[in-house]
């Protein structure tokens, strides 16, 4: 699984203009699954991601109870090693990738993290503040 994490002071995702989630002082993390994961790789991604040292103070979300906005993300696998247009047989397909994004979030949520997501296979418009900034790209 790979992960983008950026430190916010607002973010929000909204499909079809309603707002299905929003933060405000925490983590935005965009997630991709590729076709090695597993719920163990999932539940190790959560541990990082719940416990990286990037807020205020060099303290974590599990330190502060800092509230996570994750969204899916299948283009942090695209290969964009030949021509202009991305490829994607390294990311996962839906059938795979879905319910590893629900066990990444759903092993957050056993940390104690306070949670919020987009929607899977949705086109979503993402908004965030970032502070810091700070972005950090995590691979397990």
């Amino acid at each position: 699984m790979r992960a983008v994490v950026q430190t916010v002071s607002r973010a929000s995702v909204t499909v079809e203009g309603e707002v299905v989630g929003q933060i405000a002082d925490g983590l935005l993390v965009l997630v991709g699954v590729t076709h090695s994961d597993s719920e163990a790789t999932a539940s190790i991604l959560a541990r990082k991601v719940h416990e990286l040292r990037i807020l205020d103070g060099e303290q974590s979300a599990a330190d502060l109870g800092a509230p996570i906005l994750a969204v899916s993300q299948f283009t942090l696998y695209a290969d964009t090693s030949r021509g202009r247009r991305p490829g994607w047989s390294a990311a996962a397909p839906a059938p795979v990738a879905e319910p590893l994004v629900r066990s990444f979030v759903e092993a957050l949520r056993a940390r104690g993290a306070t949670v919020e997501t987009g929607r899977f296979q949705r086109f979503m418009l993402v908004e965030s503040v970032n502070a810091g900034p700070n972005t950090i790209i995590l691979d397990v």
